[in-house]
């Protein structure tokens, strides 16, 4: 695979980061909406933990320059739609979600759908609010101790759903458990393995070490949600995505799991926090586009993510909906293989692969990076709902740089750039993608690879 595309929302990249790319090129940022029915708006607001984590992405935990950056999604967009007033009083909201959640296990796999659905079930020590700053979860407070030792004070009085008191030997566990996985496709250890000693000082105090010293640990710690030491201690993945093992301190509590259709969530009212509005909340995956507006339109559902930007003018219009939209930190961009000598994805333009891998050359990933034309990726695809980015993660994430500059489009620099490296008629590239994991992103993939066909590199997408 010589091209990816991926996201940049907390997991969705770790499991297919490990080729390398280019350096920092310029992303777009995206709008994604959310729609709320008129007549529930106060209580959709008050619903804001479900709200926020499904529409918002979690920060991505680091900036690493290792990835050529193409597109960024900066607004999310959620409707909820309402005719009558009994409705913004009903105990129940059905929500239509865009992505299946593939497992409940907590610490078994890092990608969006996941972590959305687990940070209604569990709490993390440190949360992170919509501007990226740390706030305290299960942990009130977080201070460094040394350079290489860091003290978090736990919350007292805090419950699992199944009554039993949150203490400093849950936390520690959850921190452990991850390691145990060893079958996980997209592990969270990424953010444990800097940990090599963990203390319980007394129940409501943690002291934990690293090699060296780590500043982003407190970050870190907003990635693994804490789960009950006793519910968890012999539980597979699976006792958890059958419930058993499914005991959290989040606002809502597990009551059913059907893979592919949907997750059944039920009010915690001995949250420690604020308490949720709805009494019950039914997930419903609709992940085709069409569909997931068509349930809204019927009210199937009170509100969908992902709104597709092709229906956003005809929902606007409609005055018994709200759009609701805001900056998001998704960035989609391409991870390019440069680290590979060779590749049965980069061929000359007769298909047969080539013995060097031209993207080894810092000029070969410009070029590709000035044949891109963002504003257009923006107007035409996004239909206005994006806008370029410079960095690979969105402002206000960890390692952003004011710095740097969105690329400009330029066709004629790519090609002189490819001539210098050698390659004046271009050469076969093979881009690899998903279609419907993110918005329009097969249309934006096709039209890359147009884009590339204009400076000489025969582009065929799978």
């Amino acid at each position: 695979m010589m091209a990816r595309i991926c996201g940049n929302r907390t997991g969705d990249c770790r499991a297919v980061s490990g080729r390398a790319g280019a350096r920092p090129v310029n992303p777009v940022r995206a709008n994604t909406p959310p729609v709320y029915r008129k007549s529930v708006d106060n209580d959709a607001l008050a619903f804001s933990h479900l709200k926020d984590s499904m529409t918002s992405p979690l920060p991505s935990r680091t900036a690493t320059p290792m990835r050529t950056v193409l597109t960024t999604l900066a607004r999310l967009f959620f409707v909820l739609v309402a005719t009558s007033a009994t409705v913004a009083h009903a105990t129940e909201l059905k929500l239509g979600l865009a992505a299946d959640v593939s497992s409940l296990d907590p610490h078994y796999l890092n990608i969006a759908p996941n972590i959305a659905l687990s940070s209604h079930l569990f709490d993390a020590l440190v949360n992170v609010d919509a501007s990226g700053k740390l706030i305290p979860g299960l942990a009130l407070s977080w201070r460094a101790v040394n350079a290489t030792t860091w003290e978090f004070k736990l919350r007292p009085g805090v419950k699992f759903h199944d009554g039993s008191p949150f203490t400093v030997e849950d936390a520690i566990f959850s921190l452990d458990r991850p390691a145990t996985l060893t079958n996980s496709p997209g592990p969270f250890t990424t953010y444990t393995r800097q940990i090599v000693d963990k203390q319980a000082v007394d129940p409501l105090t943690l002291r934990l070490t690293t090699a060296a010293p780590y500043g982003p640990l407190p970050l870190d710690m907003s990635t693994i949600f804490i789960v009950s030491k006793k519910a968890a201690q012999n539980a597979s993945t699976d006792d958890f995505n059958s419930g058993r093992a499914l005991i959290g301190t989040g606002p809502f509590k597990f009551v059913s799991f059907l893979r592919g259709d949907r997750i059944e969530l039920a009010r915690n009212p001995d949250y420690w926090g604020e308490k949720a509005t709805w009494d019950k909340v039914t997930l419903r995956v609709i992940a085709n586009n069409a569909s997931r507006t068509a349930a809204l339109l019927a009210g199937d559902v009170d509100a969908i993510e992902a709104v597709p930007t092709a229906d956003i003018a005809r929902i606007k219009r409609n005055p018994d909906f709200r759009l609701e939209q805001r900056v998001s930190w998704r960035t989609i961009f391409w991870t390019l293989d440069q680290a590979e000598h060779s590749s049965p994805f980069v061929t000359d333009l007769a298909g047969k692969p080539l013995a060097k891998n031209p993207l080894r050359d810092p000029r070969v990933r410009l070029a590709i990076s000035k044949s891109i034309n963002r504003p257009a990726l923006v107007s035409r695809i996004m239909e206005g709902l994006a806008q370029p980015a410079s960095n690979l993660v969105a402002p206000g994430i960890l390692g952003y740089n004011d710095d740097l500059k969105v690329e400009g489009y330029d066709p004629a620099g790519a090609k002189k750039l490819l001539a210098d490296a050698g390659y004046p008629n271009g050469f076969g590239l093979t881009l690899h993608g998903p279609n419907n994991r993110y918005i329009n992103d097969e249309q934006i993939i096709q039209t890359v690879a147009q884009f590339l066909s204009r400076i000489g590199i025969r582009a065929k997408v799978q």
